[in-house]
């Protein structure tokens, strides 16, 4: 059996969407789905780099594409009252519905990103985020420090394992960008021989041409 780990921000729309197109795109397969929540501010943060949601012109546009594409695979997805929004206590929240040293379940993923991208409601609403963590029922405190560093863990690991963005996938050393990556995830479970070609690795040795000051 694969495992695939599957970094995630609930943050991110494309995140929900491919959290909802996995299934259907890994049935049949032997395959096993970590969900590990990440905060998506510190991997930006250590790239130097801002979110599509912090650049005019890229923020409408992700707003109208992930729309767009929650309408054409038939994936219910409503934009939250405000975005972005500070995710910390949802993802303090996921990781408090797990044991020490597990990732969070499928459900808890779910309805996390439901109280976000389902009603266009206020995500970040102290109100909902009580009665969402009380249907949850954590295991540990959301505000324990155990769980911070968990969260903190899981963030810094997948930087250093070369996460970029979310949502990312990864198989060992191979990391798929995005929810159009999942195609290509499956092209690799599947034993697609690009896979055994020099094309995944020539990709890191192309040369720079220019570098903007």
């Amino acid at each position: 059996m694969v495992t695939i780990d599957f970094y995630f921000d609930p943050i991110s729309p494309y995140a929900a969407l491919a959290f909802e197109r996995l299934p259907e795109a890994l049935a049949g397969r032997s395959v096993a789905v970590r969900y590990v929540p990440i905060l998506f501010g510190a991997v930006l943060k250590s790239l130097d780099n801002k979110g599509p949601a912090e650049i005019p012109g890229k923020r409408d546009w992700t707003y109208r594409q992930v729309s767009w594409l929650g309408h054409r695979l038939g994936v219910p997805l409503d934009l939250p009252a405000a975005h972005p929004f500070n995710p910390l206590p949802l993802l303090r929240l996921l990781w408090a519905t797990a044991p020490a040293g597990q990732t969070p379940g499928r459900y808890a993923v779910e309805r996390v990103l439901h109280h976000i991208w389902r009603g266009g409601l206020d995500a970040a609403d102290p109100q909902r985020l009580a009665e969402l963590t009380a249907d949850l029922a954590p295991m540990r405190d959301p505000g324990a420090a155990e769980v911070k560093a968990a969260l903190r863990e899981a963030t810094d690991a997948a930087v250093a394992r070369g996460v970029f963005g979310v949502p990312t996938m990864a198989i060992g050393d191979k990391l798929f960008w995005g929810l159009d990556a999942i195609d290509m995830l499956t092209g690799c479970l599947d034993g697609d021989p690009w896979f055994d070609g020099p094309s995944w690795d020539a990709a890191r040795t192309l040369p720079v041409g220019v570098q903007r000051g």
